[in-house]
């Protein structure tokens, strides 16, 4: 039984060196890809994190200027509207520049 295993095991180590040999052709055959793709994936990844970067400060100073129309602008919008109406009716009663 002992020399069984061990003729099994002389005609197995061949195969066995044959699919190692070809796993790494293989892989020096696409690392050159897996490189590309790695750079590429940074890259991208690095364009993709200053675009999220920048879309976040226009939500910010967007948020901050809602804001502002919020709390500074609503409050005194019965006085700018009054003002508006006062401007207007100043305006109509004032004669017009005629050119020449």
């Amino acid at each position: 039984m002992g020399a069984l295993l061990g003729l099994l095991a002389l005609i197995a180590v061949p195969f066995v060196l044959l699919a190692v040999a070809f796993k790494v052709l293989l892989t020096l055959l696409v690392l050159p890809f897996r490189i590309v793709g790695a750079l590429l994936h940074g890259l991208f990844g690095l364009v993709a994190g200053l675009f999220g970067l920048a879309a976040g400060g226009i939500g910010l100073v967007v948020g901050l200027l809602v804001l502002l129309a919020v709390f500074v602008l609503l409050p005194l919008a019965p006085l700018i509207l009054l003002g508006g109406i006062v401007w207007l009716a100043l305006k109509a009663f004032r004669p017009a520049v005629r050119a020449a």
